[in-house]
């Protein structure tokens, strides 16, 4: 027997293995033009019985649980208060936690004040994945992202001065061919700063869906990149990427042109050369048909 979900279901690919609860459904933003991850739903949070009822039969059915995603895309979204109750129920029912996750928002980091992120973190709370998309304030306004680079450095600051583990993701191709340089400066500059556990870097595809809403919020001509072009991204990126402490990078999503993996500083160089292979051999690149956002 299994938890009655309501689809669609997103995840992190690092929480494949996790069990996941729906404590909020969608997205309370929903507006961020490049994604449509929860275009299918009206925000809500759901009730405490029924969280708790399915709490109840997972800890019977999966009792050795150890990783535990709370979705939709907003769980951070909920109160302090219902947050605190759902996590203290979750590590009274499964004895083995190692983990407990959700996605973020910036604004969500900062709606949360000093005090509510402590207490959630004291409560269990471990891992934010947190959606940067990118540095650059004009990509971020044009693709209605909801934040800005200054935001997004305060937002994720909070969330480490508190100790939460922080996965930050950027979209390789978002400005396009004219904001290239602009975006990927920017992004390496607020990563630098932000300073993130992991980094994970996704490229640019849109659904058939999104696409006219896609360009007409962006204001003028949008020019997707080419392959070589992404890899000139990736490139800059991970030459410019400066972090203050290690950071375990990836650009293995479905989206991308190549499956590429390191630490960094540590792999930099590494990363540099096959970066620079793959642009001698375009031959190598996965199949766009097999590329999927």
């Amino acid at each position: 027997m299994e938890l009655a979900y309501d689809y669609p279901l997103w995840r992190p690919p690092s929480e494949a293995n996790s069990m996941i609860f729906q404590v909020t459904l969608g997205c309370s933003f929903n507006k961020c033009s490049f994604c449509d991850m929860y275009r299918t739903k009206e925000y809500s949070e759901r009730p405490w019985d029924e969280i708790k009822a399915e709490i109840d039969l997972m800890a019977k059915i999966y009792p050795d649980t150890a990783r535990i995603f709370l979705a939709d895309g907003d769980a951070l979204n909920l109160s302090k208060d219902r947050l605190v109750q759902i996590l203290q129920y979750l590590y009274q029912k499964f004895a083995g936690i190692e983990r407990i996750s959700c996605y973020a928002m910036p604004k969500n980091l900062l709606q949360k004040t000093d005090d509510e992120l402590k207490d959630l973190r004291t409560a269990g709370l471990h891992m934010f994945y947190v959606g940067i998309e990118s540095g650059n304030d004009v990509v971020l306004k044009k693709v209605t992202k909801g934040a800005t680079g200054k935001s997004i450095i305060q937002a994720c600051a909070r969330a480490r001065k508190h100790g939460y583990v922080l996965s930050c993701m950027i979209i390789l191709g978002l400005g396009g061919k004219k904001y290239s340089k602009e975006h990927i400066a920017d992004t390496a500059r607020v990563l630098s700063e932000v300073a993130p556990d992991y980094v994970g870097a996704l490229t640019l595809h849109l659904d058939e869906s999104l696409n006219e809403e896609f360009m007409t919020k962006y204001g003028e001509p949008f020019e997707f990149i080419e392959d070589v072009e992404v890899l000139d991204e990736l490139e800059r990126l991970v030459q410019d990427l400066r972090p203050k402490t290690p950071v375990v990078f990836r650009a293995n999503h479905a989206s991308n042109v190549y499956s590429i993996k390191g630490t960094l500083p540590e792999d930099r160089g590494k990363i540099l050369s096959l970066v620079k292979s793959l642009k001698s051999h375009p031959e190598m690149l996965k199949p766009k048909a097999l590329r999927r956002f």
